[in-house]
């Protein structure tokens, strides 16, 4: 079990963003948020690995429907954020993990995996899928939402503005095209059972969509 700081560029990042990032306006979150809250009956008395669990907003309404969550994440200020949102909240346990590493759990020991927003800044995929089918019992499911490739070939991308001196920072990322989602994850012997393209509220057909949402399977 990790809990030794992550020196890391990225992480390092998302620390200095944890003081902000619950306010800041951010469309890519919130429409990541509402097509979770959307998916209520899926967690219900599961046991659940997060990863990459940030402050801990999506973790306080999963607490609501699963039966015991596993949150990891490798920024220190972002998980201070989420240890205070969910504090005295028994079946919520928060980890300083690195997701690149091999992942904290006993095989065959999660109902569901969550990643929102992660991948991104992960460079190989594959090993992602593959821990996915070791955590996961058979018949799990391996739920993926990611800021659209799309959107990423036009320039977007994870970034804030720093509060101590109200510079633009970006955060390290990786363009993966949606077939190397869909490699990786066939590479490990993981079903796709959805993929998904939302655009925002309104938005027409001729925009870039902003998520992209896989839903995968372990067989069984």
């Amino acid at each position: 079990m990790s809990e030794r700081p992550v020196r890391d560029s990225i992480a390092c990042a998302y620390d200095r963003w944890s003081q902000v990032y619950d306010v800041d306006a951010n469309a890519t979150r919130d429409l990541d948020a509402l097509l979770l809250r959307a998916r209520a009956s899926d967690f219900a008395g599961r046991d659940v690995l997060e990863l990459g669990c940030g402050t801990g907003k999506n973790t306080e309404w999963l607490a609501l429907y699963a039966r015991q969550i596993l949150a990891l994440d490798f920024s220190e200020g972002m998980l201070e954020k989420a240890r205070a949102r969910l504090s005295g909240v028994t079946r919520v346990s928060f980890l300083l993990h690195d997701v690149r590493q091999r992942w904290p759990v006993e095989e065959a020991s999660r109902d569901l995996i969550l990643s929102n927003l992660v991948l991104e800044h992960v460079e190989d995929l594959r090993p992602i899928f593959e821990q996915a089918m070791r955590a996961l019992r058979p018949g799990g499911a391996f739920l993926l939402s990611e800021l659209h490739p799309f959107r990423q070939l036009q320039g977007a991308g994870a970034s804030f503005v720093r509060p101590e001196d109200a510079r633009v920072e970006a955060v390290r990322a990786y363009l993966h095209d949606v077939s190397e989602y869909v490699s990786a994850g066939f590479a490990a012997g993981i079903a796709l059972r959805t993929l998904e393209e939302w655009r925002d509220a309104g938005a027409p057909r001729t925009s870039v969509p902003r998520i992209m949402w896989m839903t995968w399977q372990k067989p069984g």
